[in-house]
């Protein structure tokens, strides 16, 4: 019996671009801490969103548990979800994929 090690094919450069080019977005999660007035005025105030787009996001995070509040390079995402824990909510940070929130496509924010 051999035992033969699996071929690893290296990455190309054009590989390399695109995984560095991959989108990255920020989700905020529920919380049983923060009020949805509180909620609300973080989204408007630190992302720009008008107060009606603010308070759709906060809803879908109270009602869904979470939601899309941003998306670009891995270091801007990284830099909103560390200002979200400095307001004192809970945010993490996940690659984009075909099934994200199409929400946070709205041009009513800054980000």
């Amino acid at each position: 019996m051999s035992t033969s090690l699996p071929v690893v094919k290296p990455e190309t450069l054009e590989e390399s671009r695109v995984r560095a080019q991959r989108l990255w977005c920020t989700v905020v999660h529920d919380d049983p801490i923060n009020t949805m007035s509180y909620v609300t005025w973080v989204f408007h105030s630190y992302f720009g969103f008008s107060l009606p787009v603010a308070e759709a996001r906060m809803m879908q995070v109270h009602t869904a548990g979470r939601a899309v509040v941003s998306r670009g390079a891995r270091e801007r995402m990284e830099v909103d979800v560390t200002a979200m824990h400095g307001y004192g909510l809970r945010a993490t940070i996940e690659p984009m994929g075909e099934d994200a929130d199409a929400s946070a496509d709205d041009s009513s924010g800054g980000r």
